[in-house]
C-alpha cells in the first residue's frame, strides 16, 4: 500500500477486517468475466450502509476513484478499475433482507442480497417479485442488477429489475445519503410509492454506480401465481422464431419467452437423471408431476430437433384454466409462424432448477464465453437479426480457424421489446471471477485451457464491431458498463443533462469513472 493514510482511513470507516489488500482479492476486483482492468489500491467489504458511505468519503477525499462490485458476474467492465488509484467497494457484506411488509406488498433489502435469497425468503409466504431473478441469481446481487439492468425470470410480463423498484438508499461521492421514492419525504414515509414528483429513483437505475452506490432497495411484491404451464416449439430459422416470440410477447401470454440457438440448447439438460428429478420436483403436485413425467417420456431430455432454433415459454396465472387458455393462444401464434410443437423440457428444467449453481460462467467444456445484447422494438427484430448476420459473415472463416464459435439467443422484455443476444465462445485461460464462481464439483472435472490471445483478440474485435452495429441501429443495451457507448450516443440535450447530473452528484468524477462514458474529460 503506497498510501498508508488511505489505509488507515478505510479501516476507521469500515473496520480493519473489512479492508482487504491480499493479491487474490485485488485480482478478483480487477476483472469481471471478460474485461480486465487495473488492480485497485484496496478492496473494502463493508457490513453496514453507514460503513459504505464512510468508506466512499475516505477514498474520494484523497482523490481515489470508487468502484462498486456486487456478485461480480458481469462482462462489460462495469467495475474493472481504469487505473490503480481506486478503491473497490464490495457490497456483498450488505446481505440482509430488512423487511417483508406483506400488508404493503413491499420487501426492503440491502444491496448485496442475491435474487435467490429474496426468492427463497418470499416463497414460503406465497409471495414473489414480479421480475424475480437472472440465471445467475445464486450469486448476482440486487445492487448489481439495478445498476446493470438485470432481467430474465418474469421479464416477458413484468420487465426488468428496474420496474420492481419503489425506492433506494444511495451513498453519494462525498459520503452523504440520498433517499428516493416516498422515503425521500422529510416527514418520513413507508416505501410504498416510487414517483411522488419527479422520478429520482430512475436516476440511479442502470447507472453502473456512476452517480452513487446503492445500499438498500425497496421492491414491490406480487402473489405467486397459483398455476403455471410450459410449451416449446422448433423452428427452421431464427427470423420465424423471432416472429413467434414477438407475437407471444405482444399478447402478454408468458412470464418468460425465449429462443435458444441450436448449439445452445444442449446445455440446459446435461444429465437425464438430474433433469427428470428437477422437473418432477418443480412440477407442483402429484398430478402435474405425472403429466411432466409423461412428456419427458415422450420427448426425452433432449427434445429439440437437430439444427432447429427452439422457442420456450412459461405461462402463469391464477388458475389452470387461465394457463391452458394462454398456452393455447401461444401455440396458435407459434404454429402460425411455422413452429412445430416439441416437448417442453427446457422451460421445465429452467424453472425447476432455479438458481442452482454458477457453473454456467463457463461452457460445458470449460471454454469461455462473452455475450452482448441489443434491445429493439418488435417491428425491428428481423432487421436486427439480418444486419448482425451480414456483419458477422465475412469473419466466419477466421472464427473457424481460431476456434471461435457463435450462438444467438433472444427473449422478450415486456410486451414492447425484443432482446437479441449474440454470444461468442472460445477456449482460453480463465479469469479470477470464473474460478471464484465455479462449484467445487465442476472444478474437479474441468481443466483450465491454455491462454489463447489470438482468439481473445478476435472476440474483442468482433464485440467492438457488434457494439458499433447496435449503435447504428439505435438499439438499447442493458449492462452498459464500459463496453457500450452511452454518453456519446445521446443527442445533445440529454447528453448535457447527464453531464450536469454527474457534475452535481460527483464533481470530482470519482464514482466509477468511465462507466456510461463519464470521465473528467467528457463531463467538463
Amino acid at each position: 500500500m503506497s498510501d498508508p493514510a488511505l489505509l488507515d482511513a478505510l479501516r476507521a470507516a469500515a473496520g480493519a477486517k473489512a479492508v482487504r489488500m491480499d493479491p487474490e482479492s485485488l485480482a478478483l476486483a480487477a476483472s469481471d468475466l471478460h474485461v480486465e482492468g487495473a488492480r485497485p489500491a484496496a478492496v473494502v467489504r463493508p457490513y453496514t450502509a453507514e460503513a459504505v458511505a464512510a468508506s466512499i468519503a475516505a477514498a474520494t477525499s484523497r482523490g481515489y476513484a470508487v468502484l462498486p462490485r456486487g456478485g461480480g458476474l458481469s462482462y462489460t467492465g462495469g467495475y474493472a478499475p481504469p487505473s490503480g488509484k481506486a478503491v473497490t467497494i464490495d457490497v456483498g457484506g450488505l446481505n440482509r433482507i430488512l423487511e417483508i411488509a406483506e400488508d404493503d406488498m413491499v420487501v426492503t433489502v440491502e444491496a448485496g442480497v442475491t435474487w435467490k435469497q429474496i426468492y427463497e425468503a418470499l416463497r414460503s409466504r406465497g409471495l414473489r417479485l414480479p421480475f424475480f431473478g437472472t440465471f445467475s441469481g445464486a450469486g448476482a446481487t440486487v445492487g448489481g442488477g439495478l445498476s446493470h439492468g438485470a432481467l430474465f425470470f418474469g421479464s416477458a410480463r413484468y420487465g426488468s429489475a428496474a420496474e420492481t423498484v419503489l425506492g433506494l438508499d444511495v451513498a453519494l461521492a462525498d459520503g452523504t445519503w440520498l433517499r428516493t421514492g416516498q422515503k425521500a419525504l422529510a416527514a418520513g414515509s413507508k416505501p410504498f410509492l416510487r414517483s411522488f414528483g419527479p422520478d429520482l429513483t430512475g436516476l440511479f437505475i442502470h447507472d453502473g454506480g456512476a452517480f452513487g452506490i446503492k445500499t438498500r432497495a425497496s421492491l414491490r411484491m406480487i402473489r405467486a401465481p397459483e398455476a403455471q404451464g410450459y410449451a416449446s416449439f422448433a423452428f427452421a430459422d431464427l427470423p420465424r422464431a423471432a416472429d413467434a416470440l414477438s407475437g407471444i410477447a405482444r399478447a402478454d401470454l408468458a412470464e418468460e419467452v425465449y429462443i435458444l440457438d441450436p448449439a445452445a440448447a444442449h446445455s440446459v439438460a446435461d444429465a437425464p437423471g438430474r433433469t427428470a428429478w428437477a422437473v418432477l420436483r418443480g412440477a407442483g403436485g402429484p398430478a402435474a408431476a405425472m403429466r411432466a413425467l409423461a412428456e419427458l417420456s415422450r420427448g426425452g431430455t433432449r427434445p429439440i430437433p437437430a439444427g432447429c432454433y427452439s422457442l420456450h415459454l412459461v405461462a402463469a396465472g391464477r388458475s389452470d384454466q387461465a394457463v391452458r387458455h394462454d398456452l393455447a393462444r401461444a401455440a396458435r401464434i407459434a404454429t402460425g409462424a411455422s413452429g412445430r410443437r416439441i416437448a417442453s423440457t427446457v422451460p421445465r428444467v429452467a424453472r425447476a432448477m432455479l438458481f442452482s449453481s454458477l457453473d454456467a460462467v463457463l461452457d460445458a467444456d470449460g471454454g469461455r464465453w462473452a455475450a452482448l445484447n441489443a434491445k429493439v422494438a418488435h417491428s425491428d427484430a428481423r432487421n436486427l437479426i439480418s444486419a448482425f448476420d451480414a456483419m458477422i459473415a465475412p469473419h466466419l472463416s477466421e472464427m473457424a480457424a481460431k476456434g471461435v464459435t457463435l450462438t444467438r439467443l433472444a427473449s422478450a422484455l415486456g410486451n414492447h421489446s425484443f432482446s437479441f443476444e449474440p454470444v461468442f465462445h472460445w477456449r482460453d485461460a480463465w479469469l479470477p471471477a470464473h474460478r471464484r464462481a465455479l462449484s467445487p464439483a465442476r472444478v474437479e472435472v474441468l481443466s483450465e485451457p491454455a491462454a489463447n490471445p489470438d482468439a481473445r483478440a478476435l472476440v474483442d474485435g468482433l464485440r467492438r464491431a457488434t457494439v458499433a452495429l447496435f449503435r447504428r441501429l439505435g438499439a438499447a443495451s442493458n449492462q452498459i458498463g464500459r463496453t457500450y457507448p452511452y454518453l456519446e450516443a445521446l443527442s445533445p440535450a440529454p447528453a448535457s443533462l447527464v453531464r450536469s447530473l454527474k457534475r452535481l452528484l460527483d464533481p470530482g468524477c470519482l464514482m466509477n469513472p468511465g462507466v456510461l462514458g463519464l470521465t473528467r474529460e467528457t463531463v467538463s
